[in-house]
């Protein structure tokens, strides 16, 4: 590849890792930066960008972790993100996007528009709620998120998000601290099936991750500069990004 080339993918990768750590969806920039730099096989992008996004997702849950703190059912989410996420992976050739999309963005638009309606949700500091029930619908949600993790994706950190904040009644900035930890499980599940299959290109994989790795760093300082309200704001932009984004796959 040339500087040039090699220059866009280390940018991309950093303000994915930057969006990752925000909010989620690091995705939708760095895979078709891959796809259009690279011409590399589809399987193979994906694989690619799961090794970076892994790498800056771990790193912004380490920096959260230590600022924010997390409790312990976090762990137990995320072991069952990881088993979903892979068998996920393991499954994807069997669900078609043409059925996954349309319900996405039906869930992305409620989202958007409950989060848009309800300014005082995910604004709380210090209140989480944990009980018995609560815990086994954490369980439950992180099971599925981490499924449509290994299948389709884009959106899981938002997704994780929105979950636990609903289920533990707790701020955006305490939620993405858990989700940053869920989602680090999640990419796991997903690369392990990849790396398994032979499809991850390491060379270009460790290269991106570094880069990943700086903007994630810079995305974890952000968010705990920012707190919950730069946390709502970040949900409300992607719930419109990836929208758009579906539609326009859908109806093109």
């Amino acid at each position: 590849m040339s500087p040039v080339t090699v220059a866009i993918l280390a940018a991309a990768a950093a303000f994915a890792g930057w969006i990752d750590a925000v909010i989620g969806g690091g995705g939708l920039v760095l895979i078709p930066v891959l796809m259009g730099a690279t011409g590399l096989p589809a399987a193979s992008v994906l694989a690619t960008n799961k090794i970076a996004a892994v790498t800056g997702t771990a790193s912004a849950a380490v920096t959260l972790v230590r600022r924010v703190g997390v409790p312990r059912v976090t762990w137990a989410l995320a072991a069952a993100a990881f088993a979903a996420s892979a068998c996920g992976a393991r499954a994807v050739s069997l669900v078609s996007d043409e059925v996954v999309r349309p319900v996405i963005i039906v869930l992305l638009l409620a989202v958007g528009a409950f989060v848009a309606a309800r300014p005082e949700f995910g604004s709380g500091g210090g209140m989480r709620v944990e009980s018995g029930r609560r815990k086994a619908i954490a369980l439950s949600a992180a099971g599925a998120i981490g499924l449509y993790d290994g299948i389709f994706g884009p959106g899981t950190g938002m997704f994780l998000i929105m979950a636990l904040t609903a289920i533990f009644s707790q701020s955006f900035l305490e939620s993405s601290a858990m989700a940053k930890v869920i989602n680090t499980a999640t990419n796991l599940g997903a690369l392990s099936v990849f790396i398994l299959g032979g499809y991850v290109q390491w060379k270009l994989a460790l290269g991106l991750a570094a880069a990943n790795l700086v903007g994630a760093q810079l995305g974890a300082r952000t968010v705990l500069a920012g707190g919950s309200k730069l946390v709502r704001y970040a949900l409300l932009g992607l719930v419109v990004v990836l929208s758009t984004k579906l539609m326009l796959d859908e109806f093109a």
